[in-house]
């Protein structure tokens, strides 16, 4: 099992992933996510969190009473979410990875988190590794959370709008489809770009049953000056009318993130 290198380097030295959920566009994703969480979580469920990063939704839970672990695959971001425990939490965070998680037994989670893991991911043996270790852990009945990186929110925002990347060049390099703008992804490039078709090819395998496929942040990050803009009463309603649309079927590919939720 080869770590990605470029992964514990972006992670450790070039990215604030302690913040990235903090700002008012980001935070939309965070809300969005957990407020499907709250729909399925009962008191005293056991919860855990794969790829817990800094520990954005790890501690939030643990401060609403539950008991949650978490396994996080880079150092420095396990010494940030080791920081912020407080003294009310139960909570634990190990070293670990997604493709593994061997330390964990079979049918002990009410809810699994697998919010990061697949961002990095970039082959569909490697996709469903980590998806059967997440189903393995979980208790019949239980509910799983996946995450992904979907492509054609970011090439709307970080493409086309933003300029970050080149379209053009992208093409050129083999890394956007010239005819379906379906994008590729290397471990160097650091972030795995999808669409629903291909979730939905990859969860053909599993015997599971999709309870809810949502656009997390919607056009949170396209829009996102406009959305930091807004005060708090603009933003309440935002997330309202997000909240009302994020399962809209005309509207999920325009998203630069996705929440696939299941039960095992």
């Amino acid at each position: 099992m080869e770590t990605n290198q470029y992964l514990i380097e972006h992670y450790s030295n070039h990215y604030d992933e302690d913040s990235r959920l903090e700002s008012r566009h980001g935070s939309v994703e965070f809300l969005t996510t957990m407020h499907y969480i709250s729909n399925y979580i009962k008191p005293g469920d056991r919860v855990l969190e794969i790829g817990a990063g800094t520990g954005r939704y790890s501690h939030a839970l643990a401060r609403q009473g539950y008991k949650v672990d978490a396994v996080e695959l880079v150092e420095h971001n396990i010494e940030i979410f080791r920081r912020n425990i407080r003294p009310e939490e139960t909570i634990s965070v190990v070293q670990g990875n997604a493709l593994d998680l061997s330390i964990f037994p079979d049918n002990k989670y009410d809810i699994t988190l697998l919010l990061g893991p697949l961002y990095h991911l970039y082959n569909k043996e490697d996709k469903r590794q980590a998806l059967n270790e997440a189903i393995r852990v979980t208790k019949p009945g239980g509910v799983i959370f996946a995450a992904y990186v979907i492509s054609d929110g970011c090439l709307l925002d970080e493409g086309f709008k933003r300029g970050n990347i080149n379209v053009s060049e992208y093409i050129e390099n083999g890394l956007i489809d010239p005819q379906t703008f379906a994008a590729k992804s290397e471990p160097k490039d650091l972030f795995e770009l999808v669409r629903k078709e291909d979730i939905d090819e990859l969860m053909s395998v599993f015997p599971v049953s999709r309870l809810h496929y949502a656009a997390s942040d919607g056009c949170a990050l396209f829009m996102r000056e406009a959305v930091d803009a807004m005060n708090r009463e603009e933003f309440e309603l935002y997330l309202k009318y997000h909240l009302a649309t994020c399962e809209r079927e005309d509207l999920l590919g325009v998203t630069s993130h996705a929440v696939d939720i299941f039960r095992k």
